[in-house]
């Protein structure tokens, strides 16, 4: 072999080594010091990345996946009081079974809440997640364990499973912890945090499944030795005592499981996640997330969350700083540089009516479920690069207006939430997006459709267009916030491009008719298009009128329904003949409507 064969053979040996010992989240798959152990650092960036993948994972697959391992904790119960039964009550031989349950759990990868203290908590103290991200979590992973272990307790006491010996020997367990003083169990519960949270810790230091079940039985097998109490296990026992009808449910929540809560969440939290984060140095966070630090949220939203920016740090984003101040911001994501000119060139006529305007080019490289982790530091960057140069075409034609230009690259399989979360941040007023998108196809199945109309953070335009052309646009008006947008996008497009502007407005009969046209004349007047052409339909078919008034114009600018428009879109509900029959470009329009607190905090 000559020695450039030589060469490249070690160059792709290294290259399949490199492949091999990095998972597919870019965290070290072995030690970099020692092969077969990691360091400190190299174990958290392990717990970064499941982290990354709990936090963004949607609430319906966190609470089932949670419920799961509530229901197995039945197991732990069914086999501790078995076990008790059978051995005369040997504390040591009727706790040798007490940790199967736990195997089960954490090896299956199911969602227990004492599990969870660690891995996000560590996204949390990073501030690459929020708190009130962090809090949901918590809740419904906590809300599927608590249900899980409800249907297990009342398998418990009604399905016959247990002998009469192993009954009375969970009455008896369940009242012991019943009967012990709040400030016993927080700090014996607290003990048990410190157990859980630290066998992930030694959890993410293991290499191979034999290593992790040694840990999880003899780590959990402390718990009945030792006394101590977990959260779910005591929420089964108190219940089965409630099914039993020897204990009133309120006295043992507030008597027996929240001390217990509190505790394990103190105890995995304070004594074992904080204590282990800073031992770990700042590399982590460079090797753990693209950018390094740079990329941290911000202390108000690192407390807020969603009301305030950003909740979660994608896993790649890179973005140009605006150039002076900015007043009015146009958002536009884009799935394809080269092919999505025109829909950038509208935002750009838009934003041109508004003083300090800037349009904020978002490129949106899309990957199946979360693939996005598959690539490592050096690919990422690559991406980033690559998504530039394709972005400096867009640059050059935003030049050619009075406005501000800025660029993103987000590479992600979360393309809404990523979206909405740069309309947050950066306080966009306009969100325009193309109405055949692929972006559209990409929001996750498993959240409510509806949830996302009522999160919208800014303006709301879509665009199907035909041959762009704003010289001629048909405005629909009702009394409706939509409207109101899609009159204001009019006369900013008027402003700009010249456009005439005709304003419809559809009412019932033609005793409605001189009504209609009062509303009619005053609404263009409040929204300064006193000068465009006004008409009233009194058919009171709206699509008919629509149809009719659009044959000779070039653009119908239409405001959204009661129903929304995004969850219609994403739905594949809307369905108006009129926008299949038109041969104009059609623009619709959205504005968010207001939410609850509860709703921004927990959706």
């Amino acid at each position: 072999m000559t020695p450039n064969e030589d060469r490249q053979s070690d160059a792709e040996t290294e290259a399949v080594r490199e492949a091999v010992e990095e998972s597919r989240s870019g965290a070290p798959a072995v030690g970099s010091v020692v092969r077969d152990r990691f360091t400190a650092d190299e174990i958290f960036q392990r717990i970064v990345a499941a982290a990354d993948e709990e936090i963004t994972a949607g609430a319906r697959e966190l609470y089932f996946s949670a419920l799961a391992a509530g229901f197995a904790i039945t197991i732990t119960t069914l086999l501790y009081v078995s076990m008790t039964a059978s051995t005369g009550g040997d504390p040591i031989l009727s706790a040798l079974l007490y940790p199967l349950g736990f195997i089960y759990i954490i090896i299956g990868g199911y969602q227990l809440y004492t599990e969870n203290t660690l891995p996000p908590v560590a996204l949390t103290l990073e501030r690459l997640a929020s708190i009130p991200a962090l809090l949901r979590n918590w809740v419904v992973v906590l809300a599927g364990n608590f249900t899980g272990g409800t249907l297990g307790a009342a398998a418990l006491a009604y399905g016959g499973v247990l002998s009469d010996d192993g009954a009375t020997a969970a009455l008896s367990i369940a009242q012991k912890g019943i009967q012990a003083s709040p400030e016993s169990l927080f700090v014996k519960a607290a003990f048990a945090g410190l157990i859980v949270a630290g066998v992930v810790w030694v959890e993410y230091a293991a290499r191979d499944t034999t290593s992790r079940i040694l840990v999880v039985y003899l780590a959990f097998l402390a718990i009945p030795l030792g006394g101590l109490y977990h959260v779910v296990v005591s929420y089964t026992e108190m219940l089965y005592l409630v099914f039993r009808d020897d204990l009133a449910l309120w006295v043992g929540l507030t008597d027996f499981v929240i001390p217990v809560l509190l505790g394990n969440t103190v105890g995995g939290v304070v004594l074992v996640t904080i204590v282990n984060y800073f031992q770990t140095t700042k590399s982590r966070l460079e090797s753990a997330r693209f950018e390094g630090a740079s990329r941290q949220l911000s202390l108000r939203e690192w407390l807020f969350g969603g009301f305030v920016g950003r909740s979660y740090v994608p896993l790649i984003h890179s973005t140009t700083a605006s150039e002076g101040p900015v007043d009015y911001r146009v958002l536009v994501p884009i799935s394809n540089p080269r092919t999505d000119s025109r829909l950038v060139d509208l935002a750009c006529r838009i934003a041109s009516a508004h003083e300090n305007a800037s349009v904020h080019v978002v490129h949106v490289v899309q990957v199946p479920e979360r693939r996005a982790r598959a690539y490592d530091r050096t690919q990422r960057r690559r991406i980033v690069s690559e998504s530039d140069a394709l972005l400096d075409g867009m640059r050059d034609r935003i030049g050619g207006y009075d406005v501000i230009c800025e660029t993103s690259t987000v590479v992600s399989h979360r393309s809404f939430d990523e979206i909405f979360d740069i309309a947050r941040r950066k306080d966009a007023d306009l969100t325009l997006l193309g109405w055949d998108d692929p972006i559209w196809r990409a929001v996750r199945t498993d959240r409510p459709l509806s949830e996302l109309t009522r999160q919208l953070p800014s303006d709301l335009l879509v665009l199907n267009e035909h041959e762009l052309d704003e010289s001629q646009i048909l405005v629909p008006v009702a009394d409706s916030p939509h409207s109101e947008l899609s009159g204001e996008v009019a006369a900013a497009l008027r402003t700009t491009v010249g456009a005439e502007v005709t304003l419809l407005h559809v009412v019932d009969g033609a005793a409605e008719h001189d009504a209609g046209e009062t509303f009619l004349t005053d609404w263009a007047t409040e929204h300064g298009l006193g000068d465009a052409e006004l008409v009233v339909d009194d058919s009171g078919d709206v699509e008919a009128a629509i149809e009719r008034e659009a044959q000779d114009k070039t653009m119908l600018l239409a405001g959204a329904t009661e129903h929304g428009l995004i969850t219609r879109l994403v739905a594949g509900s809307l369905r108006l003949e009129v926008l299949e029959e038109l041969d104009a470009s059609i623009l619709l329009a959205e504005r968010p409507g207001k939410q609850s607190l509860l709703d921004r905090l927990f959706g």
